[in-house]
């Protein structure tokens, strides 16, 4: 811990706004100037005491928090570093791997935020790097390449400790880190959400171990953690109609390498509104499918597993694709969905194509094992290059692959589908689909005007004067 017995004392500035009167304490610490603010004269003049005391005895006083060693709590004596480091390490065993992919996230800008000085000898991305992808890894940790070991132990050393969560300034400086990227732009405001929530459980957890005395994120409208307003609804300017999206898989289907697979891909998602990682999870066995002479072609998709695509260096497994169940259900629950006719002709020519019996995953990649994430996007974006227009290929217009759910469960709205049945199976709650999906639903449009003309309408008043 950085001490020093350079201090000076200033007299107690007085603000007097319109509600209120604030008293702040101000002193120096080898040129810096620190301030802490309180409601009335007794406990300004209290404090200020307490400070000037402790420099009459001779105590230092630390240049990260400000305060003399006897008034410095616990988190004086533990580094950030350090203890984001267990943080994570007791977090990594109950949670999922894109929750351990997300904090990681997280910790890496705050982290640098919280040194002594910004490194020179290394540049910022390394470091961020090393802190992301090693640092706050429980697994590869000590598995760390020389260089990157260089880097953690030069964090290590010239990390601030925790009681720079008890200096304004600090928690300002740090919470702005955490919502910018490296070239100095806004993160996107999920990601200063998701930034705030990760935040919020280790302060929780240092209140526990007591290392902190109470949480420094500032609350309020002011605060600095406040991030832009989003709106969770879907763009309606990203739904594909009929046409558009027939023409996409249709070139899809005509690809030479692997494109009959993923036209059976993306056509489930289109049709049957599954989640991406829940395409590439089902097995053939769930894929209930009538007799091929039947006159009813309905069938039905039961899903119960989900791989979504975090990276191997999170995964318990090694493997990229982690294995869990749906989302926001119990791990051993079962959504089934229904398999329009559409949809049931497509999957049973891609099981008899492909020689699939209960027990495969329906929708593999090249070599067999799990559809590549990356192969997935791949073929989609050039499916909208050589599709759509150049205006429609430049705007939001079926930009992501997750579009196609969109449109599905936009459909089953228009359609007349209950919010409720469509909720079911879709894998969501009631409200979370009617805030996602309000603005896209029109199917009953025609009918709502026509209720409208007619209610309270005015009388002519040309006909009334004739």
């Amino acid at each position: 811990m950085d001490t020093t017995y350079d201090v000076k004392f200033w007299k107690t500035s007085v603000y007097e706004g319109l509600k209120k009167t604030t008293y702040t304490v101000r002193w120096e610490l080898e040129g810096k100037e620190w301030r802490k603010p309180f409601s009335t004269v007794a406990l300004a003049d209290s404090f200020r005491a307490g400070l000037v005391s402790a420099a009459r005895k001779g105590e230092a006083f630390s240049l990260s928090s400000g305060l003399p060693v006897s008034h410095l709590s616990r988190a004086a004596g533990v580094k950030w570093y350090d203890f984001a480091i267990q943080f994570v390490d007791q977090l990594w065993e109950r949670t999922s791997a894109n929750n351990r992919k997300n904090v990681a996230k997280a910790l890496t800008p705050i982290t640098v935020a919280l040194l002594r000085s910004q490194p020179t000898t290394f540049k910022g991305v390394d470091v961020r790097r090393a802190l992301r992808e090693y640092a706050f890894n429980t697994l590869r940790r000590d598995q760390a390449p020389p260089e990157v070991a260089v880097i953690l132990r030069w964090v290590q050393r010239n990390s601030l400790s925790m009681a720079a969560w008890e200096d304004e300034s600090a928690v300002d400086r740090a919470l702005r880190a955490g919502m910018t990227k490296l070239d100095g732009s806004p993160v996107a405001p999920s990601s200063a959400r998701r930034t705030k929530r990760v935040l919020n459980v280790l302060f929780e957890y240092a209140l526990k171990k007591k290392v902190l005395k109470e949480n420094p994120l500032p609350k309020g409208k002011g605060a600095s953690t406040t991030v832009s307003k989003t709106s969770s609804a879907v763009d309606k300017r990203a739904l594909l109609n009929g046409e558009q999206a027939g023409k996409l898989l249709g070139w899809i289907y005509g690809r030479p390498r692997g494109g009959r697979r993923l036209h059976t891909f993306f056509a489930t998602m289109y049709y049957a509104g599954a989640r991406p990682e829940e395409v590439v999870a089902i097995d053939v066995g769930d894929v209930r499918l009538p007799d091929v002479d039947a006159d009813d072609q309905w069938g039905e998709l039961l899903l119960h597993t989900a791989h979504p695509e975090v990276g191997k260096q999170w995964t318990d497994t090694g493997e990229v694709r982690e294995q869990r169940g749906l989302k926001g259900r119990a791990a051993d629950d079962t959504r089934t969905v229904p398999c329009r006719p559409a949809l049931t002709r497509i999957l049973r020519a891609h099981i008899a194509e492909e020689g699939l019996k209960p027990g495969d995953l329906l929708i593999q990649g090249e070599k067999g094992g799990g559809l590549a994430g990356s192969v997935i996007r791949r073929a989609w974006r050039r499916a909208r290059k050589e599709v759509l227009t150049s205006y429609e290929f430049g705007t939001p217009l079926g930009r992501r692959v997750y579009d196609l759910r969109h449109t599905c469960l936009t459909n089953w709205l228009n359609a007349g589908v209950p919010p409720a049945t469509v909720a079911e199976w879709a894998g969501n709650s009631v409200p979370v689909l009617l805030s996602t999906y309000a603005r896209c639903v029109d199917g009953q449009l025609h009918d709502l005007k026509r209720r409208i003309e007619q209610a309270g309408e005015l009388p002519d008043p040309a006909a009334a004067t004739g």
